[in-house]
């Protein structure tokens, strides 16, 4: 359950006791704790994972925000019916908080996300060590050598999702996904070292974008064209993207 505290911020579990908040532990304090019981886990390696967890929870989740909102401003016609899903579930109390039943409720809001993640991948690219030797397209790659997986070049394959270049929620309604690679489309990576807080940044875009445009309607300025991204560890934008929110009328 998420709802909003008397001083403005955001609470998770907001049904919990004094007590059983109490109980609840920082990450930092719980990886020190771990340290402590386990000395083969080093300081280097606490250090490691908070730099992990900030990175990966922060600067993604919000340039897939960014783009999810760019890609809905360039889309009225899909946006309008993001809204008209958040009708459905809200109705007229738009102030209301937003539980967990609700996201699970958000369908299309998530396609939309998922959509924006294959043309705008959070993480453009992925790199692997090779422990042992293989055979792909009559070359072989030896074993430590280290493989480079561009994802935003294998989100725009047009025989895994025509028309590449469109934004197309509805590729990801369950019937669209039937016999795609289960490759293809890897935002969050794949494999035993894929990204463990993929189901988390999902709910939290849910979160905000539904507030957001429970509220407000989003216009993009810029053509894609004149969009244009650079290298990075994230998807980022060279120039600022320049969107337009205007009160929603109910």
């Amino acid at each position: 359950m998420v709802m909003r505290s008397k001083n403005g911020a955001t609470e998770l579990f907001p049904n919990e006791s004094l007590s059983e908040r109490k109980k609840r532990k920082a990450f930092l304090e719980l990886l020190l704790e771990h340290h402590l019981k386990d000395p083969s886990f080093t300081e280097e390696d606490v250090g490691e994972e908070v730099d992990v967890f900030m990175f990966a929870g922060h600067d993604t989740t919000a340039m897939s925000l960014s783009w999810t909102l760019y890609c809905l401003g360039k889309n009225p016609e899909i946006q309008q019916r993001v809204r008209e899903e958040l009708d459905e579930i809200f109705g007229d109390d738009m102030d209301r908080s937003i539980g967990r039943e609700d996201l699970t409720r958000l369908k299309y809001l998530e396609c939309v996300i998922k959509e924006a993640l294959r043309l705008y991948p959070s993480a453009p690219f992925i790199a692997r060590e090779c422990k042992e030797s293989f055979t792909v397209l009559d070359h072989t790659v030896p074993s430590g050598g280290l493989c480079v997986i561009l994802i935003c070049e294998l989100h725009q394959d047009p025989e895994s999702f025509p028309e590449p270049e469109k934004f197309i929620p509805e590729r990801f309604f369950p019937g669209n996904s039937v016999g795609r690679h289960p490759y293809a489309y890897v935002p969050f990576s794949a494999g035993p070292r894929n990204c463990i807080g993929q189901k988390f940044a999902m709910m939290e875009e849910k979160i905000v974008l539904a507030h957001i445009l429970k509220k407000f309607r989003v216009t993009s300025l810029d053509p894609r064209d004149k969009v244009i991204t650079k290298p990075n560890l994230t998807t980022k934008n060279v120039q600022p993207l320049r969107l337009r929110f205007e009160p929603r009328n109910l």
